[in-house]
C-alpha cells in the first residue's frame, strides 16, 4: 500500500530542530521525500504501524503535527507531477 507521511515540527528552539531531523531520518528510511516534509511510502500494514509508533515517539504532540494517509488501492489513482521532482514508480521493473 501507498503511505503518505506528512509532518510540521516546531524548529523554534533546539530540541524542536532535533525532532524534526529525527522524524526526518525514519522518512528518509522508509520512503522517498516528495517535498521537504512529505514522504510516499510503498510499505505493508505492519511496517506502517512499525513507522507511525517511531514518529509519534518522536514528536511533540503539543508542538508539532503528524499526518499519515494510507492509500489501500493505488491501482488508477491519478498523480499529477510537475517541476524537477520525478517520483520512483514503485510498480515499474527495476531493472531497465
Amino acid at each position: 500500500m501507498l503511505v503518505i507521511v506528512c509532518y510540521d515540527v516546531n524548529t523554534e528552539t533546539r530540541e524542536g530542530r532535533r525532532r524534526l531531523r529525527r522524524v526526518a531520518k525514519l522518512c528518509e528510511s522508509t520512503g522517498q521525500r516528495v517535498q521537504k516534509s512529505v514522504f510516499e511510502c510503498q510499505i505493508n500494514l505492519a511496517q506502517m504501524e512499525e513507522l507511525e509508533r517511531k514518529l509519534r515517539a518522536q514528536i511533540n504532540e503539543q508542538q508539532d503535527c503528524l499526518r499519515i494517509y494510507r492509500l489501500p488501492d493505488t491501482r488508477g489513482a491519478d498523480v499529477r507531477e510537475y517541476g524537477q521532482f520525478k517520483a520512483v514508480d514503485f510498480d515499474a521493473p527495476l531493472v531497465l
